[in-house]
């Protein structure tokens, strides 16, 4: 799988708009370091089940536009752009699955499944929305 940022394979020095596979990985590191505390490619490559290559790949691309940091034992953090940008994801995730689950009563695998293309193409406007519905409710 090849990270595409912009719509193109990103390629350092220019700011670019993560698309679905990067803001993929920003999630699946957040939410491997809420569990575990820390994380490592492995721990990436287990939990969405690529490859240890496709991974790697995708951890130098987004250490390149400064999401992540890689330490030196391996560890992989998110750095505030990244952390910013996951919690946006992962956001957006959860209040896409429950507005589907609970407000079109939509089956919980299902609502899941569909959150999770979703809330990559959503708009802010139409988000803001589910968003105000939800908290009202």
């Amino acid at each position: 799988m090849t990270l595409q940022i912009n719509g193109v394979t990103a390629n350092g020095g220019l700011v670019m708009i993560l698309q679905e596979s990067g803001e993929n990985y920003l999630e699946t590191i957040l939410l491997l370091q809420q569990q575990n505390g820390s994380v490592r490619s492995i721990d990436v490559a287990t939990y969405m089940n690529f490859t240890k290559a496709s991974v790697s790949r995708a951890m130098s691309i987004l250490k390149r536009e400064n999401y992540i940091l890689m330490e030196a034992d391996g560890n992989i953090v998110l750095t505030e752009a990244g952390l910013a940008k996951a919690n946006a994801v992962l956001e957006r995730h959860r209040l896409l699955t429950r507005f589907l689950n609970e407000n079109l009563g939509v089956s919980e695998e299902i609502a899941e499944k569909d959150a999770c293309r979703i809330e990559h193409v959503i708009s802010p406007e139409t988000f803001a929305g589910i968003k105000k519905l939800i908290k009202n409710a």
